[in-house]
């Protein structure tokens, strides 16, 4: 298939042979294989090939990375058990003692943990910096940084990074980019087109889809997923036949789902803003967000994630939470029902209480994931909540 394929159909057959006769894939369990192999191409000294041990890859997880790296636009791409497996796998691919990392303040709690916490023990120097001012990556940079990593919308205050613009920056000075494209999916945004080198995911969420499946990727140019690939095998974060089939199965439908949170997302964030116990919305289809025309320029859709601030901080929040009666009280996102959590309760096992406050996660913050209820019946529900909630 060539790049003038549509998102839908690239979905739905980027990973068919000719002449496969299979409709639905097949799942491989096996962990050996008895087939030979080429032995000129080797991955840590081992044959880089799905039959040969689960650990360097299989069957289904080949179907699965075809799949994305067309829906991203990638010349390959590397499953992984996680999309913190997919991040680990990337940064320690790339970064040695001495390196330094360029990072966002406003980031996934795991990803934020990963950089402050681990990397600094292996010898990794990280800055963090405000994503919403391009200028900041470029103040960071020093002699030592190798790679910049970005996350945009940011989970979970939805802060845009300027891709273009960082990613231009990185190659003036020969520093590798990752964008993890998590909330925004390959639906509504391309970090590829805009000349990001690699993209991460948590398949787990939106690609899946069903809250059933745990995966991750990277896809971008193939010399860099051999690199990745090469570090992923010592690492063993192997994603199973049966979470890459699951993930692979919610693929073919994506794009449709993606589109309803879409409009799910804008219609609450929408009244959330208008309505008078919320004391701020964090989403960036609304009109009046600070980097609403960023979010025009570099996507095609804004996504099913938001979160707000209540009037009436932690104690207000729990309220709503506990008077919600559709969205239950979960983490997570991207999945057919909605999900509802304030963050600095969920990711006390990842952030000190002091990053959690640098990291924007203030007591009275709620994060929303839609689902694919109807957007009617989740604005009521958020209402009859905000209504039952004592007076200020």
């Amino acid at each position: 298939m060539d790049s003038s394929t549509s998102l839908e159909t690239l979905l739905l057959c980027a990973d068919r042979d000719a002449g496969e006769r299979d409709i639905a894939p097949p799942l491989h369990l096996s962990v050996p294989f008895a087939s030979l192999f080429d032995e000129s191409a080797e991955v840590s000294g081992a044959p880089h090939s799905d039959r040969f041990y689960r650990r360097y890859g299989h069957p289904t997880q080949t179907r699965l990375e075809k799949v994305m790296s067309a829906a991203e636009g990638a010349e390959a791409a590397l499953a992984t058990a996680s999309g913190m497996g997919a991040i680990s796998t990337a940064l320690l691919a790339l970064l040695s003692q001495g390196d330094h990392v360029i990072g966002q303040r406003s980031m996934y709690a795991g990803t934020l943990s990963l950089l402050q916490d681990l990397a600094p023990r292996l010898g990794i120097h990280v800055s963090l910096v405000d994503q919403t001012d391009p200028s900041a990556f470029e103040q960071a940079v020093t002699h030592a940084t190798k790679l910049i990593m970005v996350e945009t919308p940011s989970n979970p205050l939805l802060h845009l990074t300027d891709l273009a613009a960082v990613s231009a920056l990185a190659k003036e000075h020969g520093i590798v980019t990752i964008a993890d494209n998590t909330v925004a999916t390959p639906v509504n945004q391309h970090p590829l087109e805009l000349g990001i080198d690699l993209v991460v995911h948590s398949l787990t969420k939106a690609a899946s889809g069903h809250s059933d499946a745990l995966a991750g990727i990277i896809a971008g140019a193939e010399s860099l997923i051999d690199v990745m690939r090469r570090t992923h095998v010592l690492l063993g974060s192997v994603i199973s036949p049966f979470d890459a089939w699951l993930t692979l199965r919610g693929l073919r439908t994506m794009l449709m789902r993606v589109e309803k949170h879409n409009r799910n997302a804008l219609a609450v964030a929408r009244f959330l803003a208008a309505h008078p116990r919320i004391a701020a919305v964090h989403y960036p289809g609304l009109s009046d967000h600070p980097q609403h025309a960023l979010a025009v320029g570099q996507s095609s859709g804004f996504g099913g994630l938001l979160s707000f601030e209540i009037c009436g901080g932690k104690t207000a929040a729990e309220g709503l939470l506990s008077s919600l009666r559709i969205p239950a009280n979960s983490a997570s996102l991207g999945g057919t029902r909605s999900l509802a959590v304030r963050p600095a309760a969920m990711w006390t096992r990842e952030l000190t209480e002091n990053q959690s406050a640098e990291a924007g996660l203030s007591p009275g913050l709620v994060r929303f994931a839609v689902g694919l209820e109807q957007e009617d019946d989740l604005i009521a529900d958020l209402g009859q909540a905000l209504d039952s909630l004592p007076a200020e």
